[in-house]
């Protein structure tokens, strides 16, 4: 691939340009499924690198805003969009963002539509613009939280909405749970909720709304008479109109002014008698599970903010990639000089990693849904945080190590890595921070001992893989694994304390061990497939530089570094000796 051939990543078709996706679907995808597939990721690949990327910058500098009262002084809460925010949103449901597996186009197909073909939906939105995913991506977690435990009423009324392959017809979905008395302390909420007849109503202050106008809302109260703490915490959809047709008790203090993510609106809403609908299903009470209930769609947008820091990942890689192509310094091209390599090998390879570990989940969770596999959903329950936490820090770190590549330029916001640098940062917030999530993990482990799944995942691959380019790769992995190993029994024998201090130190090193051990994966198939070394490069220079401990940085000792760079930078095939 030649990026001097390019001005910038937006304007390409995000599909063509991306080998590394492209060699993930045709992995992971059946066969039977890929013809189809691929006319959708490429359709989806030129809108989100086309239309949507150019509207994001200007999205950003026109953030939504609030008009509180009309000229009479009536309240009306209307939340005012940009027309650029307005058009993107209206492409993306109107191509499927949300609708495509329930549309005619899947239905006339036969055949599920694969979970990793809508995860790269969320990949490509995540490389143009993050803040427009948030206000997409929580409908389909919300229609399916209304799918499970709603009544038949309720799910007559939102379903089709919510599933919608129209714009026009669509319900945004979103997600209340924080308060001002506290964020990850969900026990710690004020907000109650009393039976009202066929329906609850819901008083409280909700602090951090996103998608604040949303018409279906899904959060979180407790209920008249329940105990307290995170036990008497009932889940409740809240419809942004009540069923008489007039605006629900949501009253919107301020839309907050964040450092980024611009495209969705984030507010401050007090509930007053706000009508609502238990999502309580077969419980007799709505505070039966109903934390449990509201776990799994923070799971579920866990692994999305996981894909977002993935395609920023992506989208910095390759906006480095091309003005490093083009830029000369002292006479020579930017990636003539070894550390600028060593700066771009290392975006180019955190982002591989991101994203074989979001797609990773995104393959365990349609095991879960096709089979039921008890142990897939061991392995979901630890990888879901992990998974969070890796994708999310390393679009963090390539967000800022692609600005400095591009240096003034990078810090400027005519240019589209400030921006990038901007919104990664909040990812490693949302959805709980590296803290909340290694303390999930360590849940995970305790409660249902799902380290195991995820380490007989690793060992799996390590094991059955034979091929002397990944032996070095083979030996690092294994190495840490058992590492993480030790630390896990050490901290199941000791004083609570003790792990839960350690908690993000070793969910860290399981979350690298696991990339490293996909690299192994992806590479023995590049090998049988094609012949070709490049993934094995990559896996020696991910394990090498990540997973040997007691070293410094071998990246400039690295061939990938080296003599094989470009093969590795431009994604060209490196034959076997």
């Amino acid at each position: 691939m030649d990026y001097s051939a390019f001005e910038s990543a937006a304007g390409l078709n995000w599909y063509d340009c991306d080998p590394n996706l492209q060699g993930l679907m045709r992995r992971l995808l059946d066969p039977a499924d890929l013809p189809w597939c691929e006319d959708w990721l490429r359709r989806w690949g030129a809108l989100c690198g086309g239309a949507v990327a150019e509207r994001a910058e200007v999205t950003d500098r026109n953030p939504p805003h609030l008009v509180k009262y009309d000229r009479w002084g009536n309240e009306i809460d209307e939340v005012v969009h940009h027309p650029t925010a307005t058009e993107t949103k209206k492409d993306l449901w109107n191509t499927g963002f949300n609708g495509l597996p329930w549309s005619d186009a899947a239905r006339e197909r036969g055949r599920p539509v694969p979970a990793l073909l809508m995860t790269a939906y969320t990949y490509f939105l995540s490389q143009a613009e993050t803040g427009m995913l948030c206000a997409m991506g929580m409908t389909s977690g919300v229609a399916d939280l209304v799918e499970k435990y709603a009544d038949d009423r309720v799910k007559a009324e939102f379903l089709p909405h919510l599933r919608a392959m129209s714009h026009d017809e669509g319900w945004d979905g979103a997600m209340f749970l924080t308060e001002r008395t506290g964020g990850s302390d969900l026990g710690a909420l004020t907000t109650t909720a009393t039976r009202k007849g066929d329906h609850w109503v819901l008083n409280g202050l909700k602090w951090f709304c996103s998608n604040v106008d949303a018409r279906a809302i899904v959060t979180l109260a407790r209920p008249t008479g329940a105990p307290e703490g995170i036990k008497g915490i009932g889940i409740f959809l809240v419809p942004k109109y009540r069923r008489d047709g007039t605006r629900n008790g949501i009253h919107i203090r301020r839309i907050k002014d964040k450092l980024g993510t611009r495209a969705v609106p984030t507010a401050e809403v007090d509930f007053v008698d706000a009508e609502a609908f238990a999502l309580q299903g077969t419980a007799r009470h709505p505070a039966d599970h109903g934390i449990n209930r509201m776990m799994e769609m923070v799971n579920f947008s866990r692994v999305g903010v996981g894909v977002m820091g993935a395609g920023i990942a992506r989208r910095t890689f390759l906006e480095a990639a091309i003005y490093a192509s083009k830029r000369e310094a002292f006479g020579r091209p930017l990636l003539d000089w070894p550390m600028m390599r060593q700066d771009l090998l290392r975006i180019q390879i955190e982002s591989e990693a991101s994203t074989a570990m979001v797609f990773e989940c995104a393959r365990a969770a349609e095991q879960v849904r096709a089979r039921a596999d008890e142990d897939a959903a061991r392995y979901l329950r630890i990888l879901s945080p992990l998974t969070k936490m890796a994708a999310t820090r390393q679009g963090l770190q390539c967000a800022s190590r692609a600005l400095e590549v591009v240096a003034g330029n990078g810090y400027i916001e005519d240019w589209p890595l400030a921006r990038q640098f901007r919104d990664a940062q909040c990812h490693t917030i949302w959805e709980g921070t590296d803290n909340i999530l290694a303390l999930d993990a360590l849940r995970g482990v305790a409660k249902y001992r799902a380290h195991e799944a995820l380490l007989d995942r690793i060992d799996s691959i390590v094991k059955k893989t034979s091929h002397p380019s990944l032996e070095t790769a083979r030996r690092n992995v294994a190495a840490a694994t058992e590492v993480a190993r030790k630390l896990l029994t050490d901290l199941a024998s000791g004083p609570m304390q003790k792990a839960i201090g350690s908690a993000k130190q070793v969910a860290f090193l399981l979350g690298s061990s696991l990339q490293g051990a996909l690299f192994i994966e992806e590479a023995a198939h590049e090998i049988r497939s094609s012949t070709s070394l490049r993934k094995a490069v990559v896996a020696d220079a991910y394990a090498s530089e990540y997973l040997a401990g007691g070293r410094v940085s071998s990246l400039p000792d690295h061939p990938a570094a080296n003599e094989l760079f470009a093969a590795v930078f431009s994604y060209d095939k490196i034959p076997q000796k």
